[in-house]
């Protein structure tokens, strides 16, 4: 064990010293003997993370390394815990590639190690130009969602820049439902902490209005951008959205009332909420009397004009949804007291104005 301990203190090192000049003085060989260190200990992964003693062992080194840093330049981002020696090679590979500092000499090598080109075969290499091909693909979704839709489009889901956002979030939440801890539910939320969250409130709505899963021929092989993985991804999604109240509430308040109305009309489950999210808006305003009008007692209130445009769209869809909505309207009056006079009632005096405009 203690042998084992000490490669990883010494590759702790070595990745912490890929991200400065130092390694201007890494010759070929040197970056050679850095990445078999790094598959050996991609190995030692493999063979032991079902091995609670030894895992937890190697677990405690790997804390205090980081937390002290290789060779006093901090601590070694990416080398944290027991899954990060699975991407050992991984994390070296792209330090080296980011480091202008390499010589060109060893620069080169690095990059025929990585890809060799056709008619060898490696299962190591292969393994790595996949994880590496999939780091580029994370980094150009992540790079593309941060674009903003400034141009005016009433009919957002065929806005061609937000419906590849879109897709290339499904996609995103498929591959990582099947490769990292955490899944879908971490992926959203990291990106609703980093992403302008209004322009991604809109991709969510576009994204779960992705055509539905249509039958699969026997045999054929599942790609990216297929309705499949799109409708597995638009699941994921609506599950996520339906379980974070406040970002349900931002949904709600921020995405356009047609839009809104489109992906209510798909989700019964989110048509619930929707009306809930309505509802819970109501119980803000009270009637002003001097002025005649549903008021907020806060500024943040939702407006009656606001609600009331998003239940007048919600009543303008095709049935079911439109019967569902005036049915909970018609519920939520009389349990209000059923009243008919105006200025009494917040749903009595919605149902008015929406029979009105009908």
């Amino acid at each position: 064990m203690e042998p084992l301990l000490q490669h990883l203190e010494r590759f702790s090192e070595v990745l912490a010293v890929s991200r400065t000049t130092h390694v201007s003085t890494w010759d070929p060989a040197t970056v050679r003997r850095a990445l078999q260190w790094a598959r050996y200990l991609r190995h030692v992964y493999q063979r032991f993370r079902s091995h609670d003693r030894i895992r937890t062992t190697l677990e405690r080194r790997l804390h205090c390394l980081w937390k002290e840093g290789g060779l006093g330049v901090g601590p070694v981002p990416g080398l944290r815990n027991f899954e990060a020696l699975g991407l050992c090679d991984i994390l070296l590979s792209l330090r080296l590639l980011k480091n202008p500092a390499l010589g060109d000499a060893s620069c080169r090598y690095l990059l025929q190690q990585l890809f060799a080109g056709a008619g060898v075969r490696d299962a190591d290499r292969e393994l790595l130009q996949d994880s590496l091909a999939s780091l580029a693909r994370r980094g150009s979704a992540v790079h593309m969602l941060r674009f903003n839709i400034y141009r005016e489009n009433p009919n957002l889901q065929d806005d061609s820049l937000l419906k590849t956002q879109a897709e290339l979030l499904l996609e995103r939440l498929k591959e990582v439902g099947k490769t990292e801890a955490g899944g879908p539910s971490k992926l959203l939320c990291s990106l609703w902490e980093r992403l302008p969250q209004n322009n991604f409130l809109k991709v969510i709505a576009v994204a779960l209005l992705e055509p539905p899963m249509s039958p699969q021929p026997q045999g054929e092989e599942l790609k990216l951008g297929s309705p499949r993985i799109l409708e597995e991804g638009s699941q994921e999604l609506l599950h996520w959205l339906l379980g974070k109240s406040e970002i349900m509430a931002a949904f709600c308040r921020n995405v356009p009332a047609g839009l809104l109305t489109l992906v209510a009309g798909r989700y019964p489950a989110l048509s619930h909420a929707y009306l809930s999210v309505l509802a819970d808006w109501s119980q803000r305003l009270h009637y002003d009397l001097q002025k005649g009008i549903w008021v907020g007692a806060e500024s943040q209130d939702v407006s009656w004009e606001a609600l009331y445009s998003r239940l007048q769209n919600l009543c303008q869809a095709p049935p079911p949804l439109k019967d569902e909505v005036l049915t909970a309207l018609k519920s939520y009056k009389a349990q209000d007291g059923n009243f008919e006079v105006p200025g009494l009632s917040i749903w009595t005096d919605l149902l008015l104005a929406l029979q009105s405009s009908a």
